[in-house]
């Protein structure tokens, strides 16, 4: 018997997932992550994921589709994996990216565990991504999903050859038109509900005042500097500002200044009127690659380094110690220490790593 757990965030995606998998043959059953203790949870949070009243949604589908459902509680790992590296990365001087994170350390290892333990074959998620098998090279491939406008392939890029081989992505191949139009035909309580967008611990976006929060202390203000290193003005403190930034300085001047610069242990932020924002290479470290085992000599590829870009395409190469040499054919604009470069082959990740 073919047995699969169902990630249920309460979406119409996940919710989808699971009646594909059901139609394919699985015992399913349902689960969602706990990420927060009931007193920590606001207003604000219910336009997130896992909420209470994510739960309810997920809850009321899986009723409807005659699946077991349960909430286990990560509440701990998630503070320790996620927000506790999220708020180290902006103290470093860098700009994380915690669903990169909780993919990762979540889904993709607590459920895991979950799976093992309830005798499951498969994690099926509602991400939009493809998984295929190369019998020549004898890997399993991650491919980005048909509906471009959707695909989720750059968040995955930590899978690992033995996840891979257990994981089921049923929207992969769908539109988000198509998947909405299943949802609402089989009367789904959130078939019309709208994705969430924030980091689902910060969802009024004010990152400094969450850390501020966090911490339990005030942000230590700093300098302004130029890139000779002349005093411009005040920081608020470095966790405000990110590179690239420009709204927010506080700073007069004939041209727009730019964040170019974080600079943790002199408390200092590095301000540019543009040309300082361009480099053509960066080095990522903590890589995961998925078509290959190793990167051998140079590698045509293209490459992205946020989320929205379009891939560039550059070279990659592997260093002795792990880590991955990325040059351009041309100059990127805010490279960004703390978040991914995810190499592709087409429609196939390659890998990626984290920007140092």
């Amino acid at each position: 018997m073919k047995k699969a757990l169902i990630a249920m965030s309460g979406g119409v995606d996940s919710s989808v997932s699971a009646l594909l998998t059901i139609k394919e043959g699985y015992t399913c059953e349902g689960v969602t992550m706990r990420l927060f203790n009931k007193e920590q949870e606001s207003e604000k949070l219910c336009k997130t994921c896992c909420s209470d009243k994510d739960i309810e949604d997920a809850m009321r589908v899986t009723n409807r589709m005659g699946i077991p459902y349960t909430v286990v509680d990560y509440t701990v790992d998630f503070k320790e994996k996620i927000i506790e590296k999220f708020v180290c990365t902006y103290e470093q001087g860098g700009t994380p990216n915690p669903c990169i994170d909780c993919n990762r350390y979540m889904k993709f290892e607590k459920l895991f565990e979950a799976a093992r333990s309830r005798g499951c074959d498969k994690v099926v998620t509602g991400h939009y991504a493809r998984i295929e098998y190369d019998s020549e090279k004898e890997r399993y491939l991650l491919k980005k999903a048909v509906d471009s406008t959707k695909d989720q392939s750059y968040v995955l890029y930590n899978l690992t050859q033995e996840q891979l081989a257990h994981v089921y992505f049923p929207l992969g191949g769908m539109t988000k038109a198509s998947v909405r139009e299943i949802a609402q035909r089989e009367g789904f309580v959130n078939a019309d509900k709208a994705d969430s967008q924030d980091i689902c611990f910060v969802p009024d976006g004010d990152y400094a005042g969450f850390i501020e929060a966090y911490r339990g202390q005030a942000l230590k203000s700093g300098n302004f500097v130029d890139m000779h290193g002349n005093i411009l003005g005040q920081h608020k403190g470095i966790v405000h500002y990110t590179i690239g930034q420009r709204k927010g300085l506080g700073i007069a001047s004939s041209a727009p200044l730019f964040v170019t610069r974080i600079d943790p242990q002199r408390n200092e932020i590095v301000l540019t009127h543009g040309d300082g924002l361009f480099s053509d290479t960066l080095y990522a470290t903590d890589v995961n690659l998925i078509s290959v085992p190793r990167i051998e000599g140079q590698m045509r590829i293209s490459a992205k380094v946020r989320y929205r870009q379009k891939e560039q395409p550059a070279v990659v190469t592997q260093l002795e110690d792990g880590r991955i040499k990325v040059k351009f054919d041309e100059p990127q604009r805010a490279i960004t220490k703390g978040q991914a470069v995810v190499l592709y082959d087409g429609d196939i990740v390659v890998g990626g790593g984290t920007i140092i």
